[in-house]
C-alpha cells in the first residue's frame, strides 16, 4: 500500500515531486482526493495560506481515502481537506449525525495517528435523500420522516448497491419505516437520478448534499429527522509535525476558511467545475468574497 501510494503521488497532478517525507521542510505540501469537490476544496485552503505567507506545495488528484491517507500519516503530504464521518468510520469508528459529537471522536481518532482534526465547517457532503419541490409541497413533505404514508406508492432511485447499504433503502426501512413500492437501480448520486427526479419517472432518489442540481430550486433535500446519514462535515485534518513546525498562524489560517464555508457553497463550486472552470480559479473566487487575501498569478 505505501508503495503504491509512493506511486500515485509521484504521478498525480502537482507543483513538486516529494518521494520522501515532507515534514522538515519550508513548505506545507496540501493533497486531495481524485474527484473535483476535493480539488477545489484544497484549493482553497492553498490559496488561503499563500495568501497569509506559507509557502504551498499541492498534491492534486492523488488517489481515493486508501491511498491518501496512509500517505499523510507517512509524511508525504500534511494536509487534506476531509469528510468527518467518512475518514473516522475509514479508522473503525461509528460517526453519528451529530456534526460536534463526530469531530470529538475523530479528534480522539486521529490523535495516536499523529494527526489532527481541525474546526470542522458547516459545509456537508453526505448523502441526500431528494424530491421535486413541487411534488413536496403539494404532498406537505419536508423531511424523511413525512414520507410515512406515502412511500408505499412512490418509486425510488439510487445506485444499484442501495438496498443492501445501512445509510440508503435498507436505512430508509429500519429508521424510518419506509417501504417504496418499487426500486429503480441508477447512478450514485449523479445525473441520472437527478434527471429521473426532475422528469418524474421516481418519486425519490439518492443525491449528494453537495449536488450543484439542488441549488436549482426544483429539487428538495428532504431533512434527515431521525439522523440516519453521519455527520461529513469537511475537515481539514493536518499532521501534528506541520502544526508544530509552523506554528498557530496555520490552524489560524485554515481555521478562517473552515468557519464561513457552508454546504450551499459547495454546490455552486461544484457546478463551476463541471462546466469546466479550473479548480484554483474557483477557490480564489470563492476567497475573494468571502475577504480572504489571494496571491496574484
Amino acid at each position: 500500500m505505501l508503495l503504491l501510494s509512493l506511486s500515485l503521488i509521484g504521478c498525480g497532478r502537482q507543483t513538486g515531486s516529494p518521494v520522501t517525507s515532507v515534514l522538515e521542510n519550508d513548505t506545507i505540501t496540501v493533497g486531495s482526493f481524485n474527484f473535483p469537490e476535493s480539488e477545489v476544496l484544497a484549493e482553497i485552503y492553498a490559496l488561503a495560506l499563500e495568501g497569509r505567507g506559507f509557502r504551498v506545495d499541492r498534491q492534486l488528484d492523488v488517489g481515493p481515502r486508501e491511498l491518501l491517507i496512509p500517505a499523510l500519516q507517512r509524511g508525504l503530504v500534511e494536509l487534506v481537506p476531509e469528510y468527518s464521518g467518512s475518514l473516522l468510520g475509514f479508522f473503525g469508528g461509528s460517526a453519528t449525525g451529530d456534526s460536534a459529537t463526530t469531530h470529538q471522536q475523530l479528534e480522539v481518532d486521529l490523535a495516536s495517528r499523529g494527526l489532527t482534526a481541525l474546526s470542522a465547517a458547516p459545509a456537508q457532503d453526505r448523502n441526500a435523500f431528494a424530491m421535486s419541490t413541487t411534488t413536496a409541497q403539494h404532498l406537505g413533505v419536508e423531511s424523511l420522516s413525512d414520507l410515512g404514508s406515502f412511500a408505499p406508492g412512490m418509486t425510488f432511485g439510487g445506485p444499484a448497491e442501495c438496498p443492501e447499504r445501512a445509510l440508503c433503502l435498507k436505512g430508509l426501512e429500519d429508521v424510518y419505516g419506509l417501504h417504496f413500492k418499487e426500486f429503480v437501480a441508477l447512478d450514485a448520486g449523479g445525473p441520472l437520478t437527478a434527471q429521473a427526479l426532475n422528469d418524474g419517472t421516481i418519486d425519490v432518489g439518492l443525491l449528494f448534499s453537495s449536488d450543484p442540481t439542488l441549488r436549482t430550486g426544483t429539487l428538495i433535500d428532504l431533512r434527515d429527522d431521525r439522523h440516519l446519514q453521519p455527520a461529513e462535515n469537511i475537515t481539514p485534518v493536518v499532521s501534528q509535525v506541520a502544526l508544530e513546525r509552523f506554528g498557530p498562524g496555520l490552524a489560524e489560517a485554515l481555521n478562517a476558511v473552515s468557519a464561513l464555508l457552508r454546504t450551499s457553497d459547495l454546490r455552486d463550486m461544484n457546478a463551476a467545475a463541471a462546466a469546466g472552470r479550473p479548480a484554483i480559479v474557483v477557490a480564489g473566487e470563492w476567497l475573494r468574497a468571502h475577504g480572504f487575501a489571494v496571491p496574484s498569478g
